[in-house]
């Protein structure tokens, strides 16, 4: 049996297939960012999912594409973790880049991903070739959750927000500063903790539809503004940037469609494919190119 994950820092989609590419189990666990987790964590995380259990000794292969893998190390302590919980399966563990591929296109392309964190890479047909070697929440991640849950704190804090949101956000999330930065320096996954702060962009609450200029003003601005520095950094690096299409995974991609668009305009980019989830993607890849 194949197991093939796609994770994220948020989630991880786990699809279990046989030798004929039928679907024998979908689950999902927390994030498994290497990067950010330590190892008992990682552990603890996959081994308490309970749909998992059963076919510790059935997988004979485990691919994981996740976030935090583009670099030897993490990739190598998530791959260790992996071989403890199913010892008879050739692990390994590559970035998330990599699915996203596989899940957008079989054509030349760049493809982009807008989730919890964000990454691009481009692939030409046979070969992906990353971009800029990712340094993680605090430094990169250009439109990504944690970068728009960065931005929105910021603008609480230094009133920049407006009235109504302002008012909106402080009865959603706890504002507390001392919280803030408990979470932030002294938990697990602050990345996640950051990135769950711009679900208010894409469900702000109850307000009242006379200040949906205002809002949505503020909301495109602050989108577009994140866009606009993803592009820069992270698609116009590849000098093919103009001439293939750009498609892009994740859920900030797949509530962004239009801001995205609009974006692109002034650089004269092709948007390609926007994908939620890559996970059904990477189901008919492996059907098609490696169960086949």
């Amino acid at each position: 049996m194949v197991l093939v994950t796609d994770g994220g820092s948020t989630k991880c989609d786990w699809i279990l297939l046989d030798s004929q590419g039928a679907v024998v189990l979908r689950t999902r666990t927390v994030g498994l960012n290497p990067a950010v987790v330590h190892g008992d964590e990682l552990l603890k995380r996959v081994a308490g999912n309970l749909d998992l259990q059963p076919y510790y000794e059935l997988v004979t292969r485990l691919d994981f594409y996740g976030a935090g893998c583009g670099t030897e190390k993490p990739s190598l302590l998530l791959k260790g973790v992996l071989q403890e919980i199913f010892p008879k399966a050739r692990v390994d563990v590559q970035e998330d880049t990599i699915a996203a591929v596989y899940a957008a296109t079989t054509l030349p392309g760049i493809v982009c991903i807008l989730g919890t964190g964000s990454n691009s890479s481009y692939f030409d047909g046979t070969t992906v070739h990353p971009s800029a070697v990712s340094l993680g929440y605090s430094l990169m991640d250009e439109a990504s959750g944690n970068y728009f849950g960065k931005r929105l704190l910021r603008d609480y804090f230094y009133n920049k927000m407006p009235a109504v949101l302002k008012a909106e956000f402080a009865r959603r999330f706890d504002l507390n500063p001392d919280v803030i930065k408990y979470n932030i320096y002294k938990q697990e996954n602050p990345n996640m903790y950051l990135a769950s702060f711009a679900e208010f962009i894409f469900n702000p609450g109850a307000l009242r539809p006379k200040n949906a200029v205002e809002i949505n003003g503020y909301f495109y601005k602050l989108i577009s503004e994140g866009i606009n520095k993803f592009i820069e950094c992270r698609v116009l690096c590849f000098k093919e940037a103009q001439h293939v299409p750009i498609h892009f995974i994740g859920s900030i991609a797949h509530f962004s469609e239009d801001i995205i668009r609009d974006c692109m305009q002034p650089y004269h980019l092709t948007l390609g494919t926007i994908i939620r989830r890559p996970i059904d993607g990477l189901i008919e890849y492996y059907r098609n190119h490696i169960l086949k």
